[in-house]
């Protein structure tokens, strides 16, 4: 359906009352999603909920996928739809963003995610490149919609992906192919250098791609 117009546990912390801004209207998987755009605040890219992800929750439907059990991390959440639908089909996991775009996140978990499952999701900053030692290096899955965008960043991300996971690890990309923007080039060149990678899923309308990817072994 188209849109109608540090560490925390988040099942402590209550959603902020000034991020009331504009609401869009989903469902995945036979769950209604209310997901609030953080307008409020200067937060940039984060309060766009794009495409990709939208492709990615439509991909998850359409495989009629079960993550009981799983251990996710999402990379770059943004408004949190992607992670938040993980939730809701049965995974634990840990939304990341830059520190200005975590309320936006709590908020959206806190509406669409029923109390006695929020004890399985956790937000957290992440900066690429940077501080991901902090976190475990072996999730199940590790998902990103939209998140290679930049030229500028793709060694960071390469560098967090490849320590949040292990042989046994899923990486879904939901992408943009934006050329101008490297894309195709992170894709078809960068990330395979360090993790076999396929298209599972093509927007072809849309120029969008969901690929999957795991780990290649260590060099001999």
């Amino acid at each position: 359906m188209e849109p109608q117009t540090q560490t925390e546990n988040v099942a402590d912390s209550q959603p902020k009352p000034e991020i009331k801004n504009q609401k869009a209207y989903y469902k995945f998987c036979g769950h209604d999603l209310t997901i609030t755009r953080d307008l409020t605040n200067d937060i940039g890219l984060s309060a766009i909920i794009w495409e990709a992800g939208i492709f990615l929750c439509r991909y998850f439907e359409k495989e009629k996928v079960d993550f009981t059990g799983k251990k996710i991390i999402e990379l770059g959440s943004g408004t949190g739809i992607v992670g938040i639908l993980a939730i809701l089909l049965g995974a634990e996991v840990t939304l990341t963003d830059l520190p200005p775009a975590l309320d936006q996140i709590k908020f959206n978990i806190a509406t669409n995610v029923p109390p006695a499952l929020r004890h399985r999701s956790k937000v957290e900053a992440l900066s690429w490149g940077a501080d991901q030692h902090t976190f475990p290096s072996d999730y199940d899955i590790i998902l990103g919609s939209d998140i290679v965008y930049s030229r500028s960043k793709y060694t960071a991300l390469l560098e967090t992906l490849n320590y949040l996971s292990d042989s046994h690890s899923l990486i879904y990309l939901s992408s943009k192919m934006r050329e101008h923007m490297g894309a195709m080039a992170f894709h078809s060149s960068m990330a395979p250098e360090f993790f076999n990678s396929e298209v599972v899923h093509q927007e072809a309308d849309n120029d969008i791609n969901i690929f999957k990817l795991t780990k290649k072994p260590p060099a001999s």
